[in-house]
């Protein structure tokens, strides 16, 4: 098994119900496909230095998961003809760091 780590990005003006949508419809295209999702961040709505198709935000979600390559084939092969995503991008890695979330919000 590979593991990758797939980081998507959604309109900013998407409704929370319609994100929900979104991680369950990427979250079934991995499991349907044999991959098993170990870790689902949502780092949330942030700004772009340079705005993407005159959005200025982006609701970003993050998949940590296990799988064959063809799981990367189906998820990209989707999310080109989705109009509610701005940008995605798959990186494959040997072991994947489940200790750190870089954007997780820290109390004071």
């Amino acid at each position: 098994m590979n593991c990758y780590e797939h980081t998507l990005i959604a309109r900013q003006d998407l409704q929370k119900k319609s994100l929900e949508e979104i991680k369950k419809r990427y979250q079934s295209i991995i499991e349907k496909n044999k991959g098993k999702v170990v870790k689902l961040e949502e780092w949330g709505l942030m700004n772009f230095s340079i705005p993407i198709k005159q959005n200025k935000k982006g609701y970003y979600l993050h998949f940590k998961f296990e799988g064959e390559g063809r799981i990367v084939e189906e998820l990209e092969k989707k999310e080109r003809i989705d109009d509610q995503l701005l940008r995605f991008m798959t990186v494959k890695y040997k072991k994947l760091d489940l200790k750190n979330n870089f954007f997780e919000k820290k109390e004071r």
